[in-house]
């Protein structure tokens, strides 16, 4: 085995209840019984699968591999709640991450975090696999315990094996909605062209002797260079910030690269800007078969090397953000641009970029970046974006932009707190705060409001437009000549309104409409198909208006302009008819009319 590459970090991720921590534990359980020598160590948010134990577990797959070509060191797999890691483990230009597992149920297929999940993966470039679990849910599926998924399969009656693979097919037709070409990997020759689906039961253990081979494959055959150790000072990234009894504040960091010693000066992200400090202690826990005593749970370690995770002890760690990049300093003279390193990388995502936009708050600065990624996807813009709690300056910004765009100036809080007291403020200034820990829910609970409102809205413009009308005086129906004149009407087309102007087929106006009667009843209005009585004020009957003439209402401009271009689509198909007919009597005396 060859000393010069780290292991790959491996990060599982899915949606809620699709089996990621049981598939983990299956896996760490797994590997603890078929280990030789070395312990399994479980890291600080992380457990570290050497590779004997992933050999041992494989044996049955390995056929013809030589194990002396595999040179990767092992597996590292990031087992804090894999949404929330991923989130966290971000660098400049992808992810900390070098592969990633995808857990999805076969049953429920493709969820709403699933699709969380794939956005992030996507926007880190991260390569990763299908793990397509609880096929022991399959009806009629025989189970045979951690056996390889090919060994299991052939076990299987032939109904069983039919509904697996429609399963396997509805997943391909899900992904491809993603952008991916997929299939089950037995079938795949290419891996950087296909995404491989690797079918899996967490409670039984089958499939994960071909998920640990698949991804050693992986590792092996296209990651060798970015795997390659550095002595260097070390670089990673911080998974959480914790408070830890007779220690204080502590970090749980992944070191992705270089060497961590005792007595190094770090440069990290804190709430106010980069700050740097002092590692006073490394704690590592105990192999996972010696934790049984709380009291005795870590070990101090003088140095760390790549890939690994740790817990640092060190001052002033209270004020560092979750998703922070962590750098070693490894000279005075260079302090200046390190930190200067740590800066520009978050300060690609705590930026304020649109004058008009939305103000969105995230607890990671991993969980920030998809925020801004997924809301640009969908042509939201950001006016801020930063970590933390809802402040009252987000309120703030957030009321400027409603001023201007009262869409647009709410505050979107992703996994964050917000004080009852500052959202009663918000509420009372007319500022929306939508709050959610699922991002996918989050932007379409805004989507949707914008959708209604926006729809709200126009209903209200329409409803405010002088609409198209045609009617026609009917003979032998004039109650009244002038002041007012009242004449029976069919309305032709269209719909008629009391305060309505009514013209002639010259494009003369001839009156206005005082009131609509039907059967001796006031009405609102008159739509198509009705027979009624209006009364006028300023016509007299056989003078200005003759019996069994066609009359239209009188459209202001700036009413026929919108009806034409914004809510034609609004009016049924005798409306538009009858519009256009109104606009080409008013063109014929101004061709620039409603133009």
């Amino acid at each position: 085995m060859s000393a010069n590459l780290r292991q790959p970090i491996v990060v599982v991720l899915g949606h809620v209840d699709h089996g990621k921590t049981s598939l983990l534990d299956k896996m760490r359980g797994t590997l603890v019984a078929m280990r030789e020598a070395g312990g399994i160590t479980q890291h600080i948010g992380a457990s570290l699968f050497p590779l004997d134990a992933v050999i041992e577990t494989c044996r049955t797959l390995l056929g013809e591999v030589k194990i002396e070509k595999l040179k990767i060191p092992g597996l590292l797999f990031i087992d804090t709640p894999g949404h929330a890691a991923f989130a966290n483990l971000r660098k400049r230009g992808g992810s900390v991450a070098d592969l990633a597992i995808l857990v999805i149920d076969i049953i429920q297929g493709v969820q709403e975090q699933t699709r969380e999940c794939i956005q992030l993966l996507k926007s880190r470039r991260t390569p990763f696999v299908v793990a397509a679990n609880k096929i022991d849910l399959i009806p009629g599926w025989k189970q045979r315990e951690l056996a390889p998924f090919t060994k299991t399969f052939e076990l299987q009656n032939k109904y069983t094996q039919e509904e697996l693979e429609k399963r396997i097919y509805e997943l391909i037709g899900e992904l491809s909605f993603y952008g991916f070409r997929a299939d089950l990997y037995t079938r795949i020759r290419d891996f950087t062209k296909t995404l491989a689906i690797i079918p899996v039961s967490a409670k039984t253990g089958e499939g994960i002797p071909d998920l640990l081979l698949v991804l050693l494959g992986l590792a092996q055959a296209y990651m060798t260079d970015k795997l390659k150790l550095s002595t260097g000072p070390a670089e990673g990234v911080v998974l959480e910030v914790m408070e830890e009894e007779g220690l204080g504040h502590t970090v749980n960091a992944i070191i992705d690269n270089g060497v961590l010693k005792v007595g190094d000066r770090i440069a990290l992200m804190g709430l106010d800007g980069p700050f740097t400090t002092r590692v006073k202690a490394l704690l590592m826990p105990k192999p996972l078969d010696e934790m049984r005593d709380p009291r005795d749970r870590f070990k101090r370690v003088e140095n760390v090397v790549a890939a690994v995770g740790v817990k640092i002890v060190a001052e002033d760690l209270e004020k560092c953000l979750a998703g922070s990049p962590l750098y070693v300093i490894p000279s005075p003279e260079k302090e200046q641009e390190i930190m200067e390193k740590v800066k520009s990388e978050v300060q690609d995502i705590i930026i304020s970029t649109d004058k008009i936009g939305v103000v969105i708050k995230a607890d990671t600065l991993g969980s920030l970046e998809a925020a801004m990624l997924y809301l640009r996807e969908r042509g939201v813009p950001i006016r801020r974006a930063d970590i933390g709690e809802v402040s009252k300056r987000d309120i703030v910004e957030a009321e400027i932009v409603r001023m201007k765009d009262e869409l647009k100036g709410v505050v979107l809080a992703f996994n964050v707190k917000i004080d009852p007291d500052l959202e009663v403020e918000a509420n009372s200034k007319g500022i929306r705060i939508f709050k959610d820990s699922v991002l996918f829910r989050l932007v379409n609970a805004y989507l949707e409001w914008v959708e209604k409102e926006t729809t709200m809205k126009r209903l209200k413009t329409f409803e405010s437009l002088v609409k198209p009308g045609k009617i026609k005086i009917m003979e032998g129906y004039v109650f009244r000549r002038s002041e007012p004149a009242i004449v029976g009407v069919e309305v032709i087309s269209g719909i008629i309104k009391p305060r309505y102007q009514l013209m002639n087929v010259k494009g003369k106006i001839v009156g206005t409409i005082s009131q609509i009667q039907d059967r001796g009843q006031s009405i609102p209005e008159a739509k198509a198909g009705l027979k009624v009585a209006i009364s006028m004020k300023e016509p007299v009957i056989g003078r200005h208006v003759r019996e069994g003439e066609i009359l239209y209402t009188a459209i202001p401009e700036q009413d026929a302009r919108l009806l034409l271009k914004e809510y034609n689509d609004m009016l049924d198909e005798n409306s538009r008819k009858t519009l256009n007919e109104i606009v080409e009597i008013k063109r014929s005396q101004n061709p620039l009319w409603a133009r």
